[in-house]
């Protein structure tokens, strides 16, 4: 029995199974939970934050004398807290990955984070992902950028009404003790 290679190749079109068009999303999001890049992203929140508070501080203790209170110090820990919580931009990032990668290059990772290793055939795959990496990270910065608020404005607010009230206070000692 001969069989015409047209048909055959129809047939086994057809009866492979179709990736869903959510595959890539679903994976992604799958890749990033793996990878507990939430968290990650939340430590470098955290840690970021001290610093500012810590550049704050050490400004306002520089040309005030003054130490920046815990209550002004917590205000402006809990603005970048909400304003760069992670579930902000994880579905973002999920998409970006989606648009930027196979889905079987997301499959590699997913395979590769789940340490099911590497397959020597996908070897150069993995390289070719390694070179995506910059553009996807460059991509997810920009977009981390355009849908964050900023605190900034909020904590000079707070910072300065605080160095007016404590130089009120200052300047109302010195004409009581005149």
């Amino acid at each position: 029995m001969k069989i015409n290679p047209w048909l055959y190749s129809t047939y086994l079109l057809l009866a492979a199974p179709s990736a869903s068009p959510d595959e890539p999303f679903r994976d992604a999001n799958r890749l990033l939970e793996l990878t507990n890049i939430g968290a990650k992203f939340e430590t470098v929140v955290v840690n970021q934050t001290k610093k500012i508070i810590r550049t704050y501080s050490s400004i306002v203790n520089m040309s005030e004398s003054v130490v920046l209170p815990t209550d002004i110090k917590e205000q402006i820990e809990d603005c970048y807290a909400k304003v760069y919580a992670w579930d902000q931009f994880s579905q973002g990032i999920a998409e970006i990955l989606a648009e930027k990668l196979t889905l079987s290059e997301i499959k590699l990772l997913i395979a590769f984070y789940s340490n099911l290793g590497l397959p020597p055939r996908e070897i150069g795959t993995f390289k070719s992902l390694l070179k995506k990496s910059k553009a996807i990270e460059k991509t997810s910065l920009q977009y981390i950028y355009e849908k964050s608020a900023s605190c900034v404005v909020k904590d000079t607010l707070l910072i300065n009404e605080f160095i007016l009230i404590q130089r009120n206070q200052q300047q109302s000692k010195l004409v009581s003790y005149e």
